[in-house]
Order: C-alpha cells, then structure tokens, then sequence
C-alpha cells in the first residue's frame, strides 16, 4: 500500500438497522454482517492491508436483550467453528481482544483453537475486538505497571507512551491508520481509544450488511491523499 498503510480498524454498525428496514428480524442483521466480515477481511488483504481491527461486541452489548445476545453468540460459535477457517486458507491469522473472563467456556476454547490453527498464518492479521472495550483496556494496562513498579520490575521514571501501549491488548500491532465507521454514527463508542490518537476517521453513512470491497477500496484512496502531520507543521 501507498502512504505506509498497515492497519485499518472498523466500527461495525447497522446490522440492526439494516434489517428492519428490510422488515427483517435484527438478527438477520447480523447474520448478514458477519458475512461481510470474511468478504471485507479477504478484500482488505488482497489490497495490501497488513491488520485489520473489527469491533464485533463490546462490553457494552451484553446490556442489549437477551434474545439478542443469544442469538449473536450462537452466531460466533457458528463462525468460529466453519466460516473463519476459510480466513486460515487464505494465510490470514486471527487473533482476539477484549474482556474474554465475560464469554462461554466452549466459545473461549473455540477462539483459542482459532488462534493456534492460524497463529502462522503471514499474509495479514484479523484482529476481532470481542467483549471489547477501550477503557477496560486501559485500566488493565496501569494495572499491571503499578503491580510491575510495586514489585520493583520496573522505575517509576521509566513509564513513557511505549510502556502503556506494550501493556495493551493490541500489544505489537501498529496503531490504526484508518478508522471507518459504518451506518452514519459520528463516534468512537469505547473503541481503541488510546491507539486512535492520530488515526484518519472515516464515516460512512452504508450500513455494515451493504458495504463493500468497493467501499474500502474508496476509503483507502482517499486516504491516500490526505497528509498526516501528527500534530506538526
């Protein structure tokens, strides 16, 4: 890719929106959304995109109905059990973030089996923030600093931006360069908030379901003639 483009994140949103207006069952949303997630994750790394960061479920999700709920884990067990292992044929590993102490025990396992299956995998990473949430993160990053300066495995001097970033779930994987939001919404939602400092926000007002390898393709081209300064002249 032009411009140094490594990474490219997703704020997943519509699938509930883009059913009833179709006066389909929300769930049929996202039936049809985690669809595009194999089409998207295929067309990303065939344009050259290194990772690729979705935010599937956030901590915040386990809130909506229980019905709802259900039915979007019986669908990850689904995905994680068939449709994801034509990521692995396609050389892309897979890894998880998020509050994982929150989800069923043969999900876990099913995640973890993913993650071993494709942990060689080299072409580019898929990254799934699942039960995820930003602040969580954070909170978990100074928590293990304080426990490290505490038990004298680390200065307090020596904390610096690296030393946080290390701490994260994304530890070792760039931070964003694109952040995409589907379906219209003009916010961040407890997503990556720390490694989205100096990304290029894009917004677009397709529902998850009806985005496309053409969208992304569009995205990445105007990116391409936008200049990052990084707060400098």
């Amino acid at each position: 890719m032009q411009n140094g483009l490594l990474h490219i994140a997703i704020i997943m949103d519509g699938n509930g929106r883009w059913a009833v207006s179709r006066g389909l069952p929300r769930t049929a949303g996202h039936k049809k959304g985690a669809e595009v997630v194999i089409d998207i994750s295929k067309a990303a790394k065939e344009m050259g995109v290194k990772y690729l960061t979705l935010y599937a479920f956030s901590t915040e999700n386990w809130k909506r109905p229980k019905e709802e709920v259900d039915t979007l884990m019986n669908l990850l067990r689904q995905y994680l059990s068939h449709d994801f292992k034509e990521l692995h044929q396609n050389n892309i590993r897979i890894r998880f973030i998020g509050e994982r102490y929150m989800l069923a025990s043969d999900i876990l396992a099913k995640m973890t089996e993913l993650e071993t299956l494709t942990a060689k995998n080299t072409a580019a990473t898929l990254q799934i923030a699942l039960s995820y949430g930003s602040r969580a993160e954070i909170v978990h990053a100074v928590k293990q600093i304080a426990q490290k300066v505490k038990d004298g495995d680390m200065l307090f001097e020596s904390i610096d931006e690296k030393t946080i970033s290390d701490m994260l779930y994304t530890q070792g994987v760039p931070d964003p360069d694109i952040l995409i939001r589907t379906s219209g919404e003009q916010r961040l939602s407890n997503f990556l908030l720390w490694q989205l400092a100096y990304t290029e926000f894009f917004f677009t007002p397709k529902t998850w379901p009806d985005f496309k390898a053409e969208d992304l393709k569009q995205i990445i081209s105007n990116y391409q003639i936008r200049e990052r300064r990084y707060g400098k002249i």
